[in-house]
């Protein structure tokens, strides 16, 4: 079994900057990637961002490329989104997830999402 912890979320203005942290405790080696999910109200969930526990590859949705960043901190067993640039439309409840994902030549394939955080809220102002 893994826990996950999101924190880091709240109220910015749009242009700003808010660092998300997702915090993983219990059995983590079982899984091989965290990936960052978002869900507005009224929409469906949506990808963020995928790491490798193992290597750092990542992978972005268009949507956020060149303004958020996924990182790890293998010895914290901690995965970070930093967020810049924020928009109106970053606005959501922003989730992580362990999954048993792969990078390969550039590509992320998802495999099963196994453990969900419960969520932290980002709200971007106009």
């Amino acid at each position: 079994q893994v826990q996950l912890v999101e924190s880091g979320g709240g109220l910015v203005q749009a242009g700003g900057s808010l660092r998300l942290s997702c915090a993983a405790s219990g059995r983590t080696a079982s899984t091989y990637a965290m990936d960052w999910f978002r869900q507005a109200p009224g929409k469906e969930r949506e990808f963020v961002a995928a790491i490798s526990w193992s290597t750092g590859s990542t992978y972005y949705a268009d949507s956020v490329k060149g303004r958020f960043t996924i990182s790890r901190d293998n010895a914290k067993n901690t995965v970070y989104l930093q967020m810049n640039s924020l928009k109106p439309e970053d606005t959501a409840v922003y989730y992580c997830a362990a999954s048993r994902g792969t990078f390969y030549s550039g590509a992320y394939y998802p495999g099963a999402y196994l453990y969900w955080g419960q969520g932290t809220q980002v709200t971007v102002s106009s």
